[in-house]
Protein backbone atom coordinates (compact mmCIF):
# COMPACT_ATOMS: atom_id res chain seq x y z
CA UNK A 1 0.00 0.00 0.00
CA UNK A 2 3.12 2.59 0.43
CA UNK A 3 4.46 2.13 -2.94
CA UNK A 4 0.95 1.94 -4.32
CA UNK A 5 0.33 5.57 -2.73
CA UNK A 6 4.06 7.02 -3.56
CA UNK A 7 2.96 6.07 -7.09
CA UNK A 8 -0.78 7.91 -7.08
CA UNK A 9 0.46 11.31 -5.34
CA UNK A 10 3.53 10.99 -8.19
CA UNK A 11 1.34 10.78 -11.22
CA UNK A 12 -2.16 12.48 -9.75
CA UNK A 13 -0.29 14.90 -7.53
CA UNK A 14 2.72 15.64 -8.96
CA UNK A 15 3.01 19.08 -7.94
CA UNK A 16 2.13 18.19 -4.80
CA UNK A 17 4.59 15.43 -4.53
CA UNK A 18 7.79 16.49 -2.93
CA UNK A 19 5.30 18.58 0.21
CA UNK A 20 2.96 15.67 0.51
CA UNK A 21 5.66 12.26 0.56
CA UNK A 22 7.92 13.87 2.90
CA UNK A 23 11.01 11.51 4.86
CA UNK A 24 8.05 11.56 7.86
CA UNK A 25 5.47 10.08 5.98
CA UNK A 26 7.60 7.75 4.61
CA UNK A 27 8.60 6.17 7.85
CA UNK A 28 5.29 6.89 9.38
CA UNK A 29 4.20 4.33 6.31
CA UNK A 30 6.88 2.16 6.79
CA UNK A 31 7.22 1.50 10.32
CA UNK A 32 3.32 1.80 10.66
CA UNK A 33 2.85 -1.24 8.17
CA UNK A 34 5.98 -3.18 10.13
CA UNK A 35 4.48 -2.54 13.25
CA UNK A 36 1.20 -3.91 12.00
CA UNK A 37 2.36 -6.94 10.26
CA UNK A 38 4.51 -7.41 13.72
CA UNK A 39 0.86 -7.16 15.66
CA UNK A 40 -0.91 -9.68 13.82
CA UNK A 41 2.20 -12.39 13.48
CA UNK A 42 2.06 -12.40 17.69
CA UNK A 43 -1.17 -12.48 17.71
CA UNK A 44 -1.36 -15.71 15.20
CA UNK A 45 1.71 -17.04 17.69
CA UNK A 46 -0.30 -16.28 21.02
CA UNK A 47 -3.12 -17.96 19.17
CA UNK A 48 -1.72 -21.15 17.93
CA UNK A 49 -0.04 -21.37 21.16
CA UNK A 50 -3.13 -22.28 22.81
CA UNK A 51 -3.85 -25.04 20.67
CA UNK A 52 -3.09 -28.77 21.39
CA UNK A 53 -1.74 -30.90 18.46
CA UNK A 54 -2.29 -34.61 18.78
CA UNK A 55 -2.11 -37.95 16.36
CA UNK A 56 -0.33 -37.39 13.22
CA UNK A 57 1.47 -34.25 13.18
CA UNK A 58 2.97 -34.20 9.67
CA UNK A 59 1.87 -31.72 6.83
CA UNK A 60 1.94 -33.27 3.76
CA UNK A 61 3.94 -30.48 2.52
CA UNK A 62 7.04 -27.95 2.63
CA UNK A 63 5.32 -24.78 3.30
CA UNK A 64 3.96 -24.55 7.15
CA UNK A 65 1.21 -22.67 6.66
CA UNK A 66 -1.38 -21.59 9.37
CA UNK A 67 -4.88 -23.38 7.58
CA UNK A 68 -2.73 -27.07 7.72
CA UNK A 69 -1.77 -26.37 10.93
CA UNK A 70 -5.10 -25.74 12.33
CA UNK A 71 -6.36 -29.35 10.88
CA UNK A 72 -4.08 -30.93 13.20
CA UNK A 73 -5.10 -29.28 16.12
CA UNK A 74 -7.30 -32.09 18.50
CA UNK A 75 -8.75 -28.54 20.19
CA UNK A 76 -11.53 -25.97 18.82
CA UNK A 77 -10.33 -23.83 16.39
CA UNK A 78 -12.95 -21.36 15.79
CA UNK A 79 -11.12 -18.53 17.12
CA UNK A 80 -8.37 -19.45 15.24
CA UNK A 81 -10.23 -19.54 12.11
CA UNK A 82 -12.16 -16.01 13.12
CA UNK A 83 -8.96 -14.18 13.59
CA UNK A 84 -7.61 -15.67 10.10
CA UNK A 85 -11.35 -14.33 8.49
CA UNK A 86 -10.89 -10.47 10.07
CA UNK A 87 -7.22 -10.27 9.46
CA UNK A 88 -7.54 -11.71 5.81
CA UNK A 89 -10.21 -8.77 5.16
CA UNK A 90 -9.14 -6.16 7.14
CA UNK A 91 -5.00 -6.95 6.06
CA UNK A 92 -5.46 -8.51 2.58
CA UNK A 93 -8.87 -7.21 0.85
CA UNK A 94 -9.41 -4.11 1.80
CA UNK A 95 -5.93 -2.90 0.79
CA UNK A 96 -6.31 -4.98 -2.31
CA UNK A 97 -9.39 -2.88 -3.30
CA UNK A 98 -7.97 0.52 -2.13
CA UNK A 99 -5.17 -0.29 -4.73
CA UNK A 100 -7.45 -1.62 -7.53
CA UNK A 101 -9.53 1.93 -7.10
CA UNK A 102 -6.24 3.82 -6.88
CA UNK A 103 -4.83 2.23 -10.18
CA UNK A 104 -8.53 3.66 -11.98
CA UNK A 105 -7.89 6.91 -10.63
CA UNK A 106 -4.21 6.94 -11.84
CA UNK A 107 -5.56 5.64 -15.27
CA UNK A 108 -7.76 8.46 -15.92
CA UNK A 109 -4.94 10.76 -14.64
CA UNK A 110 -2.83 8.86 -17.30
CA UNK A 111 -4.58 9.14 -19.93
CA UNK A 112 -4.88 12.75 -19.65
CA UNK A 113 -1.79 12.82 -20.94
CA UNK A 114 -0.85 14.98 -24.25
CA UNK A 115 1.46 13.35 -25.54
CA UNK A 116 1.66 9.50 -26.21
CA UNK A 117 5.29 9.51 -24.85
CA UNK A 118 4.26 10.59 -21.43
CA UNK A 119 1.23 7.98 -21.44
CA UNK A 120 3.75 5.14 -22.76
CA UNK A 121 5.99 5.69 -19.50
CA UNK A 122 3.90 6.40 -16.76
CA UNK A 123 2.03 3.05 -17.86
CA UNK A 124 5.06 1.47 -17.88
CA UNK A 125 6.18 2.48 -14.81
CA UNK A 126 2.58 1.36 -13.59
CA UNK A 127 2.02 -1.89 -15.46
CA UNK A 128 5.08 -3.78 -13.23
CA UNK A 129 3.53 -3.05 -10.26
CA UNK A 130 0.18 -3.88 -10.84
CA UNK A 131 1.04 -7.16 -11.87
CA UNK A 132 2.54 -7.85 -9.22
CA UNK A 133 0.38 -6.80 -6.72
CA UNK A 134 -2.63 -8.94 -8.75
CA UNK A 135 -0.35 -11.52 -8.54
CA UNK A 136 0.63 -11.38 -4.92
CA UNK A 137 -3.19 -9.89 -3.70
CA UNK A 138 -5.27 -12.75 -5.82
CA UNK A 139 -3.29 -15.57 -4.97
CA UNK A 140 -3.23 -14.54 -1.15
CA UNK A 141 -7.05 -14.06 -1.58
CA UNK A 142 -7.10 -17.33 -3.15
CA UNK A 143 -5.60 -19.19 -0.17
CA UNK A 144 -6.95 -17.35 2.63
CA UNK A 145 -10.86 -15.64 1.74
CA UNK A 146 -11.85 -19.58 -0.48
CA UNK A 147 -13.74 -21.71 1.50
CA UNK A 148 -12.01 -25.26 2.80
CA UNK A 149 -13.99 -27.22 0.23
CA UNK A 150 -12.28 -25.38 -2.78
CA UNK A 151 -8.98 -26.75 -1.07
CA UNK A 152 -8.47 -30.45 -1.71
CA UNK A 153 -5.31 -32.51 0.28
CA UNK A 154 -4.25 -33.09 -3.38
CA UNK A 155 -4.40 -29.87 -4.84
CA UNK A 156 -2.12 -28.62 -1.34
CA UNK A 157 -0.14 -31.60 -2.18
CA UNK A 158 0.53 -31.23 -5.93
CA UNK A 159 1.62 -26.64 -4.79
Amino acid sequence: PALEYDRFLAICHPLHYTTTMSPQLCGLLAGGLWMLSCFISLTHILLMARLVFCGNNKIPHYFCDLTPLLRLSCTDTSVNKIFVLIVAGMVIATPFICILSSYVRIIVAIMKVPSAGGRKKAFSTCSSHLSVVCTLYGTTIGVYLCPASVRTAVKENAS
